[in-house]
């Protein structure tokens, strides 16, 4: 039977690993721990956090248990591993603040019931326990500077005479290794993973395994993820996109999934969805036969955005990228519509102008701008080029009342086939 390691291995997501052969035996026990930290850098995780948080909920479904470990002490230190310049630190109750808001998202991704169910945990609550004498003492006498500064992610702030490391990001893998020993002697965990910047670190923790309890270890690094552009992934115009809802909506993530490049849907479903080998399999073959389906972009959409944001906000996300390229309107909101349609021009007006005998579609397309004219109105709404709502109106004489509403207080109106204009009713 496949194990973790075959999983990711077809996925692509597999970097490297330590010793597979030991880790594949450690694999094939029942429930074993498997950890991967998170740092609390911002209040809310983004797409380009996923390699990590999708492979942990594989481990899950090959009957790992999942350690999601909140980085609220390392997070006081900060990160060097892949930075070229020392991190701003972070004020604790911002730290905090940052964890709570991370942890709630994480939790949609894992189960919590049953022999497997996710553990959380917070390395705030053994980290500010430990003094300085026993850092020094019970850690530090373990790890080797020369090792140390062996490291790529040191070796690199080494070289650089404009930027150097201090101290303090220095010492960072030091308190990493000391929670996966805190991890193992808590739940006698012996498995990490992380990003493909984490090596250094990851092996960092074995080697303090193995020194003070003369146990194997091991740790697998995922790939570093990139777009077909070398762009990294999970970022539009240079803005990440938020898992957080508040953040970044649902529609939005759906467009930016729905966007993706040619070069890149079959890759992404491979990483970012539990899709079996054959559906991906299938769908390759579609996306190569018709690119211009973009069918491929279409379940990466829905996969990912249904699993981030749930079934209904998917749907959601779905029916107002329909509307926005022809679709119904009926079933959005005044904020879907508005969202949908945020960058048209658009213009407010008197609710009052609907009720009564209503408003003229020639006088309404002239004050949103859609037509310069009575006159160019009456040719547009006549050579069937005019529509209300996404649907077509030809008769020159058409007055609207509330009845013509798509939300409550929102009309879309359209000129041919991309050109919109957004009424709000006040």
């Amino acid at each position: 039977m496949p194990d973790l390691i075959d999983e990711l291995s077809w996925r692509g997501l597999l970097n490297q690993c330590t010793d597979e052969e030991g880790l594949r035996t450690y694999l094939r026990e029942k429930g074993a721990p498997v950890y991967c930290g998170f740092d609390p850098t911002a209040s809310s995780l983004h797409l380009g956090n996923l390699v990590p948080i999708v492979a942990l909920a594989h481990a899950q479904r090959h009957g790992l248990t999942p350690i999601v470990l909140m980085g609220g002490g390392t997070g006081m230190i900060g990160d060097p591993s892949g930075r070229d310049s020392e991190r701003t630190l972070m004020e604790t109750d911002q730290i905090e603040a940052n964890v709570a808001a991370q942890q709630v998202q994480l939790r949609r991704f894992f189960a919590d019931h049953g022999d497997n169910a996710v553990i959380f945990r917070n390395n705030v609550q053994w980290i500010e326990a430990l003094t300085c004498v026993e850092l020094l003492r019970d850690v530090g006498k373990h790890f080797s500077v020369n090792a140390m500064i062996a490291k790529d992610s040191v070796k690199r702030r080494l070289d650089s005479r404009e930027q150097g490391i201090s101290y303090t990001e220095f010492s960072y893998m030091v308190l990493q290794a000391f929670d996966f020993l805190t991890l193992y002697e808590t739940h006698k965990c012996r498995f990490q993973l992380g990003g493909s910047d984490q090596w250094g670190n990851i092996t960092a923790g074995i080697d303090l395994l193995r020194r003070t309890h003369a146990v194997e270890a091991y740790g697998l690094t995922l790939s570093l993820l990139t777009t077909a552009t070398g762009e990294k992934f999970g970022k539009s115009a240079g803005n990440a996109i938020w898992l957080d809802a508040d953040m970044t909506s649902p529609f939005a993530m759906y467009q930016h999934l729905i966007r993706t490049d040619d070069r890149d849907a079959v890759r992404f479903l491979r990483y970012f969805t539990f899709l079996s080998q054959a559906e991906v399999e299938a769908l390759a073959g579609a996306h190569e036969a018709k690119p211009e389906a973009r069918e491929a972009q279409r379940v990466l959409a829905r996969e990912l955005t249904a699993w981030i944001h749930g079934p209904d906000e998917m749907g959601k996300a779905e029916r107002a990228t329909e509307a926005l390229y022809g679709g119904s309107l009926t079933e959005l909101s005044d904020a879907d519509l508005r969202e949908v349609f945020a960058d048209v021009p658009s213009v407010e007006m008197p609710l009052g102008h609907l009720t009564g005998e209503g408003l003229a579609l020639v006088d309404l397309l002239v004050e949103a701008g859609v037509a310069a004219s009575k006159s160019a109105a009456r040719r547009l709404i006549g050579s069937g080029g005019a529509y209300v709502n996404n649907e077509r109106v030809g008769d020159v004489a058409a007055v609207l009342g509330e009845q013509a509403l798509a939300g409550r207080r929102t009309l879309v109106l359209r000129s041919g086939k991309r050109d919109y204009a957004l009424v709000r009713f006040v």
